[in-house]
């Protein structure tokens, strides 16, 4: 097999911006695929602009139960909201992650999927979540892969290396656990996935050094994933979010003419999640 990388631009729709700037890193740069937040005002608008000018840019649904309101009434997800009927924070899922009611998070996961069905009019190339919510928990992790078999879409596998915690962009009080149990749900449900992900072209981490890094952290075949966050911020976007401006440097990296060679002089075939 040779050696395929897919590399997946999350939070598509998050706003109109960040949804014109994974687009710019399909077109200009080496980006082929992207995950889109289906609760969010713009994203239906967003995937339709994709659809016609980046046929060839591979969408999948990014499942959120941290940021902004559900798909759901909020009256019916009771464990997953807070009074002012928005998601809870990441924090507070953290610490409120033993008492998620599975079937609420099975509901408006599924109204997720289904809302990009109606946006897209086809279904998603895979499944991911946002801040990686869908490994918090063994009960998160299999209602991800589940859903993935049902619709017959791939998923983002939530480890590079089978021992090392560190590569899978969660949270550290929550990444042991999820060392343990997500082996056995992974054995039994047989998802679709890369053979591995990478996490770390992320925030500090987000260089050209980094990128240098796992490009050459890879075996010299197989499928990998790894993961990237560009887009454009205006003042608006960076007042409210917690990851704004490294964005554009993201962004900027991922259309280097330099990358794209690098990646090129490699041998390295890039793909969406569609072939897998």
């Amino acid at each position: 097999m040779p050696l395929r990388l897919i590399i997946n631009a999350d939070d598509y729709g998050r706003s109109p911006d960040i949804s014109r700037g994974i687009r710019d890193a399909h077109l200009r740069g080496i980006v082929t695929s992207s995950t889109c937040m289906m609760n969010m005002p713009s994203v239906a608008e967003d995937i339709k602009i994709a659809l016609k000018e980046t046929p060839n840019l591979g969408l999948g649904v990014h499942l959120v139960l941290t940021a902004g309101r559900p798909v759901l009434s909020p009256e019916k997800l009771p464990t997953l909201t807070n009074n002012q009927g928005g998601f809870l924070k990441l924090e507070a899922l953290i610490g409120n992650a033993k008492n998620i009611n599975t079937a609420e998070v099975r509901a408006e996961w599924r109204a997720q999927i289904e809302a990009f069905f109606a946006a897209s009019g086809k279904k998603p190339t895979h499944l991911d979540s946002h801040h990686h919510s869908s490994y918090f928990t063994p009960a998160n992790l299999q209602t991800m892969l589940e859903l993935a078999n049902e619709y017959g879409v791939a998923i983002r596998l939530p480890l590079a290396h089978a021992n090392d915690a560190t590569i899978s962009g969660l949270p550290d009080e929550l990444a042991a656990e999820m060392l343990e149990f997500s082996p056995r749900i992974l054995d039994r449900l047989q998802p679709r996935s890369p053979d591995a992900f990478f996490a770390t072209f992320y925030d500090e981490n987000a260089t050209r050094a980094e990128f240098m890094r796992i490009l050459g952290d890879m075996l010299p075949n197989g499928t990998f994933e790894i993961m990237c966050h560009p887009g454009y911020v205006d003042e608006a976007f960076a007042k409210e979010s917690g990851y704004a401006y490294l964005r554009q440097e993201e962004l900027a990296i991922l259309t280097d003419p330099a990358i794209r060679k690098e990646v090129e002089k490699r041998g390295i075939q890039l793909i969406s999640f569609a072939p897998l």
